[in-house]
């Protein structure tokens, strides 16, 4: 099949698309890119491969994809999921601080899987944006100092240095000590966790529900007191499975703190399947502090890490890149305790 955009027998033939020249040459549409632009990293079976599938296809760049970068204007925001309150609200940080500048945001969703997060960072890049900021990336900090190589970057919830992009985190040990505090200096010695799977990501490059499970268990042992962790999902549907886990045990806690508010929800559901009564017989808290947490019937205590200030942050370090600033910045934000309802008694 010819890809070029002569007329053929049956009309206009399509045009060919980084993609198309990426699947020809086996290679990523970031690796394609780094042909067109010449980028370093190049080797020369690479570079050999992808002009031939470029010869072959007849592709030829849009005017946007042959300028330099900061000709589109436009800026790639990938986040995990849509239906993760925080992220959305990272977003939309993103857009407010966006909003007067010339540039324009296009948010994509990669999920969990670090292969699907890394083909929607391609689709950005096919898109010729001018940067991208990544959310909760769970791909290895290799690939992610190559994107930092290729394009202005600022990876969102991510532990850890870096060299070759921006980081913005919340002190996530410490807003995971507050929580323990709180519920220990209430008379909570039973006090559990729900957590999310790593990934397989170790040492100091971790994601911030790693992060907030270390904090969480540093805290409990500096005590006296025994962590007690159940990993699920950073999901309503994973706070409620593992609430029902911990309190079909002989010995259930006395307090939960979920590791994210999504997931805080899902226990206070499973709660009230229980019959039981929070603060009282369930002491909840979760992370985060999305919107909902504050209303007058949630009232859930948490941790205020401020996704629009941390959207803001990320969208300001972008800029900054784009403009050439080259050295790594890592902006931390402080957490606050916000003590409400599920933890307190009236």
């Amino acid at each position: 099949m010819a890809f070029d955009s002569a007329p053929g027998p049956d009309g206009p033939r399509r045009r060919a698309t980084i993609r198309d020249v990426a699947l020809a040459a086996g290679v990523s549409t970031s690796a394609v890119s780094k042909v067109l632009r010449s980028a370093s990293g190049v080797s020369p079976q690479m570079h050999r491969r992808v002009s031939e599938a470029i010869d072959a296809l007849h592709y030829r760049p849009h005017a946007g994809a042959r300028g330099m970068r900061g000709a589109s204007y436009t800026v790639g925001v990938m986040i995990t999921e849509f239906s993760s309150p925080f992220q959305p609200e990272v977003a939309e940080g993103i857009s407010m601080t966006l909003g007067d500048t010339p540039y324009q945001e296009i948010v994509v969703r990669g999920g969990t899987d670090p292969d699907h997060q890394r083909r929607s960072l391609e689709a950005l890049f096919d898109r010729q944006v001018d940067g991208v900021v990544v959310v909760a990336p769970w791909t290895s900090q290799a690939w992610l100092e190559d994107l930092g190589r290729d394009i202005p970057t600022v990876v969102v919830a991510r532990h850890g240095s870096s060299r070759h992009f921006d980081t913005v985190v919340s002190d996530d040990r410490r807003g995971a000590q507050l929580v323990v505090e709180h519920l220990a200096g209430l008379g909570h010695t039973r006090i559990a966790h729900t957590g999310q799977p790593s990934g397989g990501l170790r040492g100091q490059h971790v994601l911030s529900h790693t992060e907030r499970q270390r904090g969480y268990e540093a805290a409990m042992r500096e005590l006296g007191l025994q962590p007690d962790v159940v990993v699920t999902g950073y999901t309503e549907q994973g706070g409620y499975d593992a609430a029902h886990l911990l309190m079909g045990r002989a010995d259930p806690p006395t307090a939960i703190f979920a590791g994210a508010d999504i997931a805080a929800l899902g226990v206070l559901r499973a709660a009230d399947e229980r019959g039981l009564r929070v603060p009282d017989d369930l002491a909840v808290a979760g992370y985060d502090d999305i919107a909902v947490a504050g209303m007058s019937r949630v009232g859930l205590t948490t941790v205020d890490e401020s996704a629009q200030d941390t959207g803001h942050a990320a969208a300001r370090l972008l800029i900054e890149r784009i403009a050439g600033r080259v050295e790594p910045v890592r902006f931390v934000l402080s957490p606050k305790l916000m003590v409400r309802s599920t933890t307190l008694r009236s």
